[in-house]
């Protein structure tokens, strides 16, 4: 009997998981703000195409791979973050700053549920905002070269999505820390996008030291692996006069790269229910 109760309880659990899930990733849509990152998107990829159609700049349409990573690579993580910031940044803080909260906890419903399904709700809303870019991308490449899309391009995109996971944990984290969404979002918007590659700077260029405690160091991979051959771990370069300082570059390895955003999404993710349940919702 203790069996079949726990199942019929996890059961449950599941079950609730999809309707938080289900009503969230509505709500994204009554708020607007799905539209809104569409509309990002869009004039994003817009201008892009209308710039290289106009100016057809003949070093990038010389490789369906260097084109993509240019038209790809060089965006798609901005991408991830504002959908990011759009989708998770206040998606917990909220239930405090709104008193949402005080109608849910009451009710036969654990927070480890609430904060899934709605994890869940943005990681869908985010992904296909991802995918609207990828789409793009494709149909240009498509344009210009023919029914043929290089192998790095799919790798690139998958782990795109891996970044958009842990990032997605890393503002949950922040957004279970705050109890102000505009404090929430604009943290996690200025660590992934200003702090991070600072440090990455900061400590490869200067101190010589790999950054492979750094998210965006990890994330790295979506970008280099449009490179090929792949870039090297280490690249040192002389500069200033007479070559007396080196400037030196890291790369992380592909599975450098995943396992530090898998770290981040783990991490990250106990942490945000960890401070969601300990949380308490005061007036």
């Amino acid at each position: 009997m203790a069996v079949t109760s726990e199942r019929r309880s996890r059961e449950s659990s599941l079950a609730q998981v999809g309707v938080v899930a289900k009503y969230n990733f509505l709500n994204y849509f009554r708020a607007r703000r799905f539209y809104v990152m569409i509309a990002i998107v869009l004039l994003i990829s817009g201008l892009l195409t209308f710039v290289i159609a106009y100016r057809r700049p003949a070093g990038i349409l010389t490789a369906d791979l260097g084109f993509l990573s240019l038209v790809w690579g060089s965006f798609v993580s901005l991408i991830v973050i504002l959908s990011t910031a759009f989708f998770g940044g206040d998606a917990i803080s909220s239930e405090f700053q709104n008193r949402t909260g005080y109608f849910l906890v009451p009710n036969p419903i654990r927070r480890s549920v609430i904060y899934v399904g709605k994890w869940i709700a943005a990681l869908t809303a985010s992904t296909i905002i991802l995918l609207v870019y990828a789409a793009v991308a494709i149909a240009n490449s498509l344009y210009y070269f023919g029914f043929t899309l290089p192998n790095e391009f799919f790798l690139s995109v998958l782990y795109a999505w891996i970044f958009l996971a842990a990032a997605l944990s890393f503002a949950f984290a922040f957004s279970s820390l705050f109890k102000s969404s505009s404090i929430a979002v604009l943290m996690s918007v200025i660590m992934l996008l200003f702090v991070f590659n600072v440090i990455d700077t900061v400590a490869s260029s200067l101190a010589g030291v790999e950054p492979w405690f750094s998210i965006t160091y990890g994330a790295g991979v979506v970008q280099s692996v449009l490179t090929v051959p792949y870039p090297p771990h280490v690249f040192s370069t002389p500069v200033g006069p007479g070559g007396g300082f080196s400037l030196t570059i890291f790369t992380a390895p592909v599975w450098e790269g995943l396992a530090i955003l898998g770290i981040y999404f783990a991490v990250m993710a106990v942490l945000g229910l960890w401070l969601f349940e300990r949380k308490e919702f005061t007036a």
